[in-house]
C-alpha cells in the first residue's frame, strides 16, 4: 500500500495550497482518509478528515479556511488550504483507515507546507 502526498511548498501568509494524496494497492473508496500535520517541536495533530461516506471534519484552527474533498475514481484525497498562516507551517501526512475485524491504518510519507509571515 502508498499514500503519495504532494503540494506542499513555501508561500506568504493569505495565500493558498492544494495538497493531493494519492493512494495505491488499497480499496480507496472505503477507507477514511485524514490529514495530519506535525509542527517543528510539537505533536502531530489531525486537521481534517473525510470518511468513506463523504463526511468531513475540521480541527478547529482551520475551520473556514480549508477543505478536505476526495474523488474515489482518481484515488485522490485532496486538502486545499486558503488563507494560510505561520500557524499552519508543518508537514503534512495522509492516512487512511478502514476497521474490519481490526483496523486497517496506512500513513503516506509528507510534504512539507511553510507560510511565510
Amino acid at each position: 500500500v502508498q499514500l503519495q502526498a504532494s503540494g506542499g511548498g513555501l508561500v506568504q501568509a493569505g495565500g493558498s495550497l492544494r495538497l493531493s494524496c494519492v493512494a495505491s494497492q488499497i480499496i480507496f473508496s472505503i477507507h477514511d482518509m485524514n490529514w495530519y500535520r506535525q509542527a517543528p517541536g510539537k505533536q502531530r495533530e489531525l486537521v481534517a478528515r473525510i470518511t468513506s461516506g463523504g463526511s468531513t471534519n475540521y480541527a478547529d484552527s482551520v475551520k473556514g479556511r480549508f477543505t478536505i474533498s476526495r474523488d474515489n475514481a482518481k484515488k485522490t484525497v485532496y486538502l486545499q488550504m486558503n488563507s494560510l498562516k505561520p500557524e499552519d507551517t508543518g508537514v503534512y501526512s495522509c492516512k487512511a483507515e478502514r476497521y474490519g475485524n481490526r483496523w486497517y491504518i496506512y500513513w503516506g510519507q509528507g510534504t512539507q507546507v511553510t507560510v511565510s509571515s
